[in-house]
């Protein structure tokens, strides 16, 4: 796995990039702060991120409004340790020696903000479990 001085990398796919990817990066980043390396990307990215899942994520402190959906490339998978998707089923790329994990949440496109407050607490509590597993803080 990785020598102390080399961060995991984590890369969360979904379709467009524009709500559950992105609120699972921001999650990350957020909580894990420079531990781990975060990436997030889509199979048929959006032309923006979610309207819902900005207030959403703005409701818990973190500003998501300047994220912009990115393409899913093959350097973004082999350049990391765990790659979680979420929704995407085939479209993403499977490298041997990848550590893949599929999160079913439900897409939060189409949806109030109402609809994505409890899909955005789901991925909280899937971010705090993923950070103690792959980074637990000293416990000095």
């Amino acid at each position: 796995m990785n020598t102390p001085a080399e961060k995991p990398s984590v890369l969360f796919v979904c379709v467009h990039n524009a709500g559950r990817s992105q609120m699972a990066a921001a999650f990350l980043t957020h909580l894990a702060g420079d531990r781990v390396q975060v990436r997030s990307a889509g199979s048929a990215p959006a032309a923006m991120v979610n309207l819902a899942v900005v207030e959403a994520m703005a409701e818990v402190g973190i500003d998501v409004s300047a994220e912009v959906p990115k393409v899913l490339t093959v350097e973004a998978v082999q350049a990391s340790d765990v790659v979680i998707t979420m929704g995407c089923g085939d479209t993403c790329p499977v490298f041997p020696g990848k550590r893949y994990l599929d999160w079913e949440l439900q897409d939060p496109a189409g949806q109030g903000v109402d609809a994505v407050r409890p899909i955005r607490d789901e991925i909280e509590t899937r971010i705090r479990g993923l950070i103690d597993e792959i980074s637990p803080a000293d416990q000095t």
